[in-house]
């Protein structure tokens, strides 16, 4: 006889059902989240594919664009307008007087606001009304003093505005008068002056793409008439080397197909055809005074002579052109090489390439005036300059830009090397200049040094003027300040557009200091940075660096971290934390190669010690900007860590054009790791 079941065997049943349910529920729910993460990678690795392929047509039409450019060089440079004098004449245009609030007058208390009712008696009346009577009569005059006041200091502003107007318009004055002395001498066939107007007109010419050379040595024979130059020509690697790029998508990589070395070097040799047609055509074009019968023209390059290895500059093409000659040519329509070879009776070397020279016609030396020359090694290099000539030419540039400049006395000038004034009203006022002639980059020492003449002065700004550059700690301490930093770069811009010269060092730019350390225990760079990299939490990270170009590392080696503590120049290494930072990595940037403008800061959970971590406790996190002796110059703020991932970019220094490097904010995560960061800046893992 059977027994009926108890109630408890059924509750157990139930629950074995609804578990069996829950994993049956978890199950479809872990095919469902594998299905959605394959389509995601599928999409992930669909767009990757795509946008690869994308930058490789970028890339590739960039490079069709330059070889299109180079091609139509001469018919581009056709359009352009021709140059006359009236273009270098500035108008008689001062800015208006502009005085803000001293333009309005102080406001005068009103009797009437100060009446008063209070008092129930005659007597408590009359001490009240004499009361407001006493207030009133004491705002007036503290109002009136005021209006006098503003008056005073509107009087002087309207002084310093006229003088200040009075010297620009003299300025400019002076300047068209230059400009009117120079167009009589080519007129009266000075040569001086001949000579001036046609460089002038070369420099002034917008035909010319970025990057071609504009130097020039040039003579006037007024018995010819004839203008003798030489003119700098573009070296082979103007024509690019790469005819096209395509993206391998089973290797994920890019595949750079070359230019045929027949067709790079026709491309050359038209590319110099066309410079010496173009340059014609600009001296022609200009000579509405009638100064020139004919132009002897020699195109070079710098380079090392292939006969005697020695240094110099090699003439690859040259051509004496009539005016009668040249008038006859319809040059948008010509095939460069032939026009000057065979219509011109000129020169072009058979492979300028390999930098064949060509017998060059009359050279500016030739000819019985002087030469002169402008844009190439002729101007004062500033790294020679004596230090006091330096300095007057920094009061020279001032006076340029409309200010008042004396340089100081050589004691007791508290630091300052320029007394400046500006007279432009509201913003103007007193600025102290400092002058430092470097090399290397200006320490932040040297900034804080001025910050506090500044203060001392009393002045209105600091300006500090340098051959080198500015580190992060420096930008960093004069932000918000009144300060402002001029590295060589800008320099020698602001001198060129103020009428002014001069270089830095032989190629134009500063050289960069390089440390040469052997091996991790090597003496660090003279000028160099610490960043100290601290965070709350107690996950356990990796910090470190790779220096690239773009988004993409120069190489395996300039990727610094446990495995490689160091670049090959030295000038990025990993160090210990020293507190409060739990990391740190030291880092000359000046001492970072040309090609680089992006040294990238990166952190990582550390697999060996927490293997089940990520980066959810990577918060609060800063990096320090420390000096050699680990002094705070400036902080960075950096994101926060997300759950899932454990890889994160924390910011990036990118290179700015005048050299000095910015702190960008970084925050791009990655759930694998240190593995999948670094292959997304173009390093194989194996």
């Amino acid at each position: 006889m059977s027994r009926r079941s108890t109630g408890s065997v059924g509750i157990w049943a139930e629950m074995q059902r609804q578990q069996q349910r829950q994993r049956e529920a978890e199950a479809r729910q872990r095919r469902q989240q594998e299905q959605e993460a394959r389509a995601y990678q599928r999409r992930a690795a669909q767009s990757h594919r795509e946008y690869r392929q994308a930058e490789a047509l970028r890339r590739t039409q960039e490079l069709d664009a330059q070889v299109a450019s180079l091609q139509g060089l001469l018919a581009a440079g056709c359009r352009a307008p021709a140059f006359r004098a009236a273009s270098l004449l500035r108008p008689e245009e001062v800015q208006p007087f502009a005085p803000g609030p001293l333009a309005q007058p102080v406001p005068l208390p009103n009797i009437d606001h100060y009446q008063t009712q209070s008092g129930w008696t005659a007597s408590r009346r009359a001490q009240a009304q004499a009361e407001a009577q006493a207030r009133f009569e004491r705002d007036l005059q503290a109002a009136q003093a005021a209006e006098t006041r503003r008056r005073q200091q509107l009087a002087s502003y309207e002084r310093e505005y006229r003088q200040w107007v009075d010297a620009q318009l003299a300025d400019v004055r002076r300047h068209n008068a230059g400009i009117g002395a120079m167009t009589e001498g080519v007129r009266r066939q000075d040569p001086d002056s001949v000579v001036e107007y046609f460089s002038a007109a070369l420099y002034a010419s917008t035909a010319w793409p970025e990057g071609f050379p504009r130097q020039v040595a040039a003579a006037y024979d007024p018995a010819a008439r004839q203008l003798v130059l030489d003119w700098e020509l573009p070296g082979y690697g103007i024509v690019p080397e790469v005819k096209a790029v395509r993206y391998l998508s089973g290797a994920d990589q890019d595949k750079e197909t070359p230019r045929p070395a027949g067709q790079r070097r026709a491309l050359y040799r038209e590319v110099l055809a066309q410079c010496m047609l173009l340059v014609l055509h600009e001296l022609y074009g200009a000579d509405e005074p009638g100064a020139l019968e004919s132009v002897a023209l020699n195109g070079f390059v710098d380079g090392h002579d292939p006969t005697t290895g020695r240094p110099g500059q090699i003439v690859l093409a040259t051509v004496m052109a009539s005016r009668s000659s040249f008038r006859d040519l319809y040059l948008a329509q010509v095939e460069a090489g032939s026009c000057l070879a065979d219509a011109l009776r000129g020169q072009l070397s058979a492979r300028p390439d390999q930098l064949a020279p060509v017998r060059p016609g009359r050279r500016p030396q030739d000819v019985g005036n002087r030469v002169v020359a402008h844009g190439g090694d002729e101007e004062p290099d500033l790294f020679a300059m004596d230090p006091i000539a330096f300095e007057d030419l920094v009061a020279d540039l001032f006076r340029a830009m409309g200010m008042q400049a004396v340089t100081t006395q050589r004691s007791n000038d508290g630091g300052v090397d320029v007394d400046a004034l500006d007279p432009t009203p509201i913003r103007g006022g007193k600025i102290v200049v400092q002058v430092k002639r470097y090399r290397n980059t200006v320490p932040p020492t040297a900034v804080r040094d001025l910050y506090g003449t500044v203060q001392d002065a009393g002045a209105n700004k600091g300006v500090l003027v340098t051959t080198s550059g500015f580190g992060p700690g420096s930008h960093a301490f004069a932000n918000g300040k009144p300060l402002e930093l001029i590295s060589g770069a800008e320099l020698v811009d602001l001198l060129h557009r103020h009428g002014l010269r001069g270089r830095l060092g032989e190629s134009g730019r500063r050289p960069s200091a390089r440390a040469t350390p052997s091996g991790p225990g090597a003496r660090l760079p003279d000028d160099y940075n610490v960043l100290g990299m601290s965070w709350t939490g107690s996950v356990a990270l990796d910090v470190c660096a790779l220096v690239c170009r773009g988004g993409r590392v120069l190489s395996d080696d300039h990727f610094v971290f446990f495995n490689n503590p160091q670049t090959p120049d030295g000038s990025v290494r990993a160090l210990p934390g020293t507190a409060p930072d739990k990391a740190a990595i030291c880092v000359s940037f000046d001492g970072l190669p040309d090609e680089a403008d992006r040294f990238v800061l990166v952190a990582a959970i550390d697999p060996d010690t927490d293997p089940d971590a990520d980066l959810s406790g990577f918060t609060d996190a800063r990096i320090r900007l420390l000096d050699p002796g680990l002094a705070e110059l400036g902080r960075l703020e950096v994101s926060d860590g997300r759950p899932g991932e454990t890889a994160l970019v924390l910011g990036s220094f990118r290179r700015r054009a005048n050299g000095d490097w910015d702190f960008v904010l970084g925050g791009k995560g990655y759930p694998g790791g240190l593995e999948e960061l670094v292959q997304d800046f173009g390093i194989e893992v194996e």
